[in-house]
């Protein structure tokens, strides 16, 4: 079983900066990808980052600039270092692991979320 745990959400003013961290623990094989989501009240939940196990990053464009997403192989760790924070990205954001077992299958994990708010 494996289980993600998200950590550093909080309240922030615009402009201010955060930094999210994301600790996979259990039984992991191989790790494909690890992401990071967001789902603001009322909205759909959307991809913020995506990092592979090689290193490639992607961002969404309302992001991008202001996030970076890191990861810690040797800790099974992602991180969201988030800047210029804005009302908007006033959100749970949740950690998401896709791996692949001995096997080949790929499984999803999802972390609890955290939460983040910006206040204007």
């Amino acid at each position: 079983q494996v289980q993600l745990v998200e950590s550093g959400g909080g309240l922030v003013q615009a402009g201010g900066s955060l930094k999210l961290s994301c600790a996979a623990s259990g039984s992991i094989f191989s790790i494909n990808t690890m992401c990071w989501y967001r789902q603001a009240p009322g909205k759909q939940r959307e991809l913020v980052a995506r990092i592979t196990s090689g290193g490639s990053t992607n961002y969404a464009d309302s992001v991008k600039g202001r996030i970076t997403i890191s990861g810690d192989n040797a800790k099974n760790t992602v991180y969201l270092q988030m800047s210029s924070l804005k009302p908007e990205d006033t959100a749970v954001y949740y950690c998401k692991l896709t791996t692949t077992d001995y096997s080949g299958r790929g499984t999803i994990y999802w972390g609890k979320g955290t939460l983040v708010t910006v206040s204007s």
